[in-house]
């Protein structure tokens, strides 16, 4: 679908570079500009998942032949990606100013966890720091306990790389509408806060209240995890009534005076402890059979590997195993293009053919 769109991404770290592979999976045509040498974090591969379907040019910054690459990268590109501190582009003279003077059209996207401009632009955090703040880390956990969420999803991924990509997306049509480039300045605060509007519209009908475990998603019975026999885990989230009426059907309840009392708050703890009873009696995938291909809204929680296997997955092959290593396929998808999982690059394995385009007789 981006096919003939060219993005430049400048290495760093999470948001940035899932966003690029995301628009690399659309077709873009992404060029990383790798630091020369190692990568500078633990943990990160030397080819990573997050590098599929892109080019890779290794380049020294501080250099001013490989600066001068760089420019000119940019000058071809549509849309560049960063995720450094406020300012340190502007120290490397890669800035957005010196930018739109050479290419106009330039869709210069900063990925920063507390935003271009804010008392706190300049100071570190990570992910759940971000979602902290903005009130998206809040209902992330049962009552009485700690707010917990999944590490780097809601925040890297969700409120920065999602709303990196849509600020890309509407600043390249923007551009082809009027010629004119644009800076998307991409917060993970801004964003993991923007997600809770969902959650702000129940408060507008009294049904989300501060207080943990009283809210119609985080209070009720039927919206909850349970553990199982086997020490797996059963979700369960049957928020209307006739999905919540199949749910009882299946466990034998539908006569059972205080389960027929589905939105009645005072019965949600007598109910949850009623049926954390039921749910340990036998393993998950008991469970799981119990409630499959029915509208009770009820599934397992599974592992990566294990929803690698599951049947739901040999129908759309959404986890899929390349060259050894596990990872989701493109999403989302489209009638008249097909993903095609491409290899992830070496660092600066592009490099001769990156250069070849810019100076074709180099």
């Amino acid at each position: 679908m981006l096919n003939g769109i060219r993005i430049i991404e400048v290495e760093g770290l999470g948001p940035g570079p899932f966003a690029a592979m995301m628009l690399a999976d659309l077709g873009a045509d992404v060029i990383t500009i790798h630091r020369k040498g190692q990568p500078t974090t633990p943990g990160i591969p030397e080819s990573s998942v997050l590098d599929r379907g892109k080019r890779s040019i290794d380049l020294n910054l501080k250099d001013d032949a490989d600066l001068e690459i760089a420019l000119r990268l940019i000058s071809s590109a549509d849309a560049l990606i960063e995720g450094f501190r406020p300012g340190v582009m502007e120290k490397l003279g890669l800035g957005p100013e010196t930018c739109h003077s050479l290419n106009p059209k330039l869709v210069y996207g900063r990925m920063t966890g507390w935003g271009q401009d804010s008392p706190l632009s300049d100071r570190a955090g990570h992910d759940l720091n971000y979602i902290a703040m903005s009130g998206a880390l809040w209902y992330a956990s049962a009552a009485g306990q700690p707010p917990q969420t999944p590490a780097t999803l809601v925040g890297d991924i969700g409120g920065g790389a999602m709303y990196l990509i849509a600020g890309i997306m509407a600043g390249l049509i923007n551009a082809q509408r009027t010629g004119q480039g644009t800076v998307v300045d991409a917060a993970i605060y801004d964003g993991s806060a923007h997600m809770m509007n969902l959650l702000m519209s129940m408060r507008q009908t009294g049904n989300l209240s501060e207080t943990r475990g009283h809210s119609l998603l985080d209070g009720p019975h039927w919206s909850r995890t349970y553990s199982c026999a086997d020490g797996g885990f059963i979700t369960v989230q049957c928020l209307e009534p006739k999905f919540y009426a199949e749910f009882l059907n299946k466990l034998g309840l539908s006569q059972d005076p205080d389960f027929t009392k589905q939105y009645d708050p005072k019965l949600w703890p007598l109910l949850t402890a009623r049926l954390s009873e039921i749910f340990s009696r036998h393993p998950r995938d008991h469970w799981a059979m119990l409630f499959y291909d029915t509208d009770a809204c009820v599934a397992p929680a599974l592992s990566p590997e294990q929803a690698h296997s599951h049947p739901m997955n040999n129908a759309r092959q959404t986890w899929q195993n390349i060259d050894g290593t596990l990872q989701a396929a493109a999403a989302p998808r489209f009638s008249n293009h097909a993903w095609q999982p491409k290899p992830s690059p070496l660092r600066g394995e592009h490099r001769s053919e990156i250069l070849d385009e810019l100076n074709p007789k180099r």
